[in-house]
């Protein structure tokens, strides 16, 4: 079974590339507001934010997929049970 299939968890994220610097600036109208160095080019900035919040929950990277927004800055990312406990202990004011 996918393990995906089963989860629905869905963390909302506007992203800004070409920053200068990967950082996660807080929480802005329940979206987690984030900017990465990496240019908007080829997944480049998609795999950046992956990476950005994976490092910050301390998850495995597996455990954070991006599930829409591929080439515009609002996303969702999906988030497997490890990763939403991280999310809800760090930012609880997302509802996640």
């Amino acid at each position: 079974m996918d393990p995906w299939a089963r989860r629905d968890l869905t963390l909302a994220v506007r992203l800004t590339p070409r920053s200068g610097a990967d950082q996660i600036l807080g929480v802005t109208d329940g979206a987690l507001v984030v900017r990465v160095a990496a240019p908007p080019v080829d997944g480049t900035a998609n795999e950046a934010l992956l990476r950005l919040l994976s490092r910050e929950l301390r998850v495995p990277r597996s455990a954070i997929r991006l599930a829409s927004g591929r080439t515009g800055r609002q996303k969702k990312v999906a988030l497997d049970e490890t990763a939403a406990a991280a999310v809800r202990a760090r930012w609880p004011d997302l509802g996640v």
